[in-house]
């Protein structure tokens, strides 16, 4: 036997502890990815933007139809992603081997998907189903007996699916179904948890909702267009081909973009008028002063040529600035979050339904964060915090049936009469 031979190496200890050092997450290949390997070698870079470019004008175009088309236009168009990403997310871990051995098993993930739906828009969009029934009589006591058993309603149906899961457990496979169970909680509460934000924003106002999403999306195009001509300096780790450069002039972009397309969404009664009902027709409404124009004078130094001697701005495009630095600074780490997710699990995307984009929930992962954010900005600093008669009539609406309206009028009147006139 040959002593100089040193192919007997890795069967050693000491060879094996040496090549076990390096790290599966971040490769040589991975690492050559940044700087300039990232934009100039690679020769397929062309295509790549062709086909990206190409997915994201028809998701542009489809997204604006939606707007066009209205509230529940829209939030259907939440429910189509959330089944997507749920879908997605269901298979992460799903194995074939061991759902062959369960049947109906992955019909329990669904029911547990479907019942938190109901438990969230129930709550969300009662008070508007509600309003739109008011008119006829017992269509509105049936809809408001069915908003006053919604909870206990969810409740039992969700403890239908426990005990059906409870029923369904085998032996030898329980780690497996116990870990499905967690990993499907986990789903639910990361879905619609941004979902019911984001549909809250809807019917406060198209405005809420298109303005956040539409400065994710100019960020997200902004960074690869900056990245892919001037990106060279690697920004993290968890995700190789970001960079530095497109960071920067995303941010720059995405802030300056938000300022303007508040002055332009902000001047359409049917992007800023919350909606009060679940019907489809046109909003009619105060703009409030948020809405309401205020003029500026140039300064004096302004160049005498200029055709504006003041500009117009929307005291909502101050608002509009705190959104863009948040999509631009603080909503990308949503994206950081997915990639080294992705890279836990060792997937490149979590589907394949959107060319050139991976999956729904790749597209999604920053919308997420700045849904919440939104929603939180716009109760916190834009909708006034004392009560207001309206907030009064719609949780008497939710919450008195017909036969108690009726009566509260009647004391409403009879003490607005002593007041006003004295006892008789």
């Amino acid at each position: 036997m040959n002593k100089d031979n040193t192919s007997s190496l890795p069967s050693t200890p000491t060879a094996r502890l040496r090549r076990r050092r390096g790290s599966s997450e971040n490769s040589p290949d991975v690492s050559k990815a940044n700087g300039n390997h990232l934009l100039v070698g690679d020769k397929n870079k062309y295509k790549s933007m062709l086909v990206r470019a190409y997915s994201t004008v028809w998701m542009i175009g489809g997204f604006v139809f939606t707007i066009y088309m209205g509230h529940l236009y829209i939030w259907a168009m939440v429910v189509i992603i959330q089944i997507f990403m749920a879908k997605e997310l269901f298979s992460l871990l799903r194995k074939t081997h061991e759902d062959s051995h369960l049947p109906g098993f992955r019909q329990l993930n669904w029911h547990f998907f479907f019942t938190a739906m109901l438990f969230v828009y129930g709550r969300i969009l009662s008070q508007r189903l509600v309003n739109t029934v008011t008119s006829d009589k017992y269509l509105y006591q049936l809809v408001g007996r069915l908003v006053k058993y919604h909870m206990v309603t969810c409740y039992f149906l969700y403890i239908a699916g426990f005990m059906w899961f409870i029923l369904t457990l085998k032996k030898k496979m329980y780690k497996y179904q116990f870990g499905q169970y967690a990993w499907t909680h986990m789903i639910l509460i990361v879905v619609f948890t941004q979902s019911s934000f984001t549909v809250a924003n809807i019917f406060e106002g198209i405005f809420w909702f298109l303005l956040p999403a539409s400065l994710i999306v100019i960020n997200d195009i902004a960074a690869y267009i900056f990245g892919f001509f001037f990106g060279k300096t690697p920004l993290i780790k968890l995700s190789p081909k970001k960079t530095w450069e497109g960071f920067i002039g995303a941010s720059v972009t995405t802030i300056i973009s938000a300022f303007v397309l508040a002055n332009v969404l902000g001047k359409s009664q049917w992007l800023t008028c919350p909606r009060k009902d679940l019907l489809t027709g046109w909003l009619h409404c105060d703009p409030g002063p948020l809405f309401k124009p205020e003029y500026f004078a140039l300064p004096a130094w302004f160049p005498s040529w200029f055709p504006y001697k003041e500009i117009e701005v929307l005291p909502v495009q101050w608002h509009a600035l705190w959104l863009g630095l948040f999509a631009s600074i603080i909503a990308p780490f949503g994206g950081f979050f997915a990639s080294g997710f992705k890279r836990a699990f060792k997937i490149k995307d979590f589907g394949d339904s959107i060319p050139g984009h991976g999956g729904m929930t790749d597209r999604m992962d920053c919308q997420m964060v700045m849904a919440v954010f939104a929603y939180i900005y716009h109760q916190s600093f834009v909708t006034p915090q004392s009560v207001s008669v309206e907030m009064i009539l719609d949780q008497i609406l939710m919450n008195l049936s017909f036969e108690e309206q009726r009566a509260l009028y009647t004391k409403l009147a009879q003490i607005i009469q002593e007041t006003q006139f004295g006892r008789p």
